[in-house]
């Protein structure tokens, strides 16, 4: 057991270095050599490097501390580590991979520089956030929020890039051509990193009609281990009464599911829709707030 522990943080390491090189070639080889940015603390880093001459390598340590602090006391020591290593790993990969100009995608078309440099990022970022880290900066606060609140990491990115991609005005020779550019990288960061992030997690709502509904059941049940409920329902050209199956699945499973239903019964019929945001044993678990987490604690010490 001990060992296999010890594989698995070791994995983890391995993917988060993997994860923070993909997203430091993003902006050395793709963002920053096309004299694009974007927001996030990177994008603020590069704001500053093409207004001061300061190198990202240096004010992205120097920023992350405070950030890294706070992350430290709210996600707890395991958070913390992951995203020391990940923060120095990614400092130290924008003072070296500069060095290399071969490793630099120079192209005319910006746009398409924009679209391949989000796409990277957010690849990036999503690995590295599933293992726990992170590279500092927004993927903090963002972190923190989601511990609390459903509110999904791009949304989090979204709303506070909008400000700090608005000081690209500030640097002289910069204007709206620029913000654009930079919005489109946030905008394919923020829904790339949803997809890497929350993909595997979607769900389908699966309703069965059949005659047939209690052998269905039953096999979703005792052979495939999977929660079913039974709603009374009256076909109402037939006004016969009979039970529609309600099957919630990750959307990997669809096929599976639908398959079995027609092994067992050919005329069945199904409907399947996208869910989003289930909870409960199998899915996600609720996230209900700081406040209401506060007052639950409350009502405990009283007791």
């Amino acid at each position: 057991m001990k060992s296999n522990k010890i594989l698995s943080t070791l994995w983890d390491y391995f993917v988060m270095t993997v994860g923070s090189v993909i997203f430091c070639m993003a902006w050395t080889s793709f963002i920053i050599p096309n004299g694009l940015a974007s927001g996030g603390l990177t994008g603020l880093c590069t704001i500053i490097q093409y207004g001061t001459g300061i190198p990202v390598g240096w004010t992205y340590p120097v920023i992350n501390f405070a950030l890294l602090i706070m992350g430290f006391l709210v996600m707890g020591k395991g958070f913390g580590f992951k995203t020391i290593y990940v923060i120095a790993l990614t400092s130290l990969l924008f003072e070296l991979l500069p060095k290399f100009p071969q490793l630099e995608v120079l192209m005319d078309e910006k746009f398409l520089v924009a679209l391949v440099g989000a796409a990277l990022e957010s690849v990036g970022i999503g690995i590295v956030l599933m293992r726990g880290g992170s590279t500092g900066g927004t993927d903090i606060i963002a972190m923190i929020i989601n511990k609390y609140w459903p509110v999904s990491p791009g949304r989090v990115y979204l709303i506070t890039d909008m400000f700090i991609i608005m000081s690209v005005f500030l640097i002289p020779g910069k204007g709206i051509v620029d913000v654009i550019y930079a919005y489109v990288v946030m905008l394919g960061f923020s829904f790339g990193v949803d997809f890497v992030l929350l993909g595997n997690k979607s769900s389908v709502q699966i309703l069965v009609f059949s005659s047939q509904y209690k052998a269905i059941a039953d096999h979703m049940i005792t052979k495939m281990d999977r929660g079913v409920t039974a709603l009374e329902s009256v076909g109402w050209y037939s006004q016969q009464a009979g039970k529609v199956l309600l099957i919630v699945a990750r959307k990997q499973q669809m096929n599976e599911v639908i398959n079995e239903v027609k092994a067992i019964d050919k005329r069945a019929f199904i409907s399947v829709s996208s869910t989003h945001s289930v909870y409960g044993e199998g899915f996600e678990e609720v996230k209900t707030g700081i406040r209401k987490k506060k007052k639950t604690s409350q009502i405990e010490e009283a007791e």
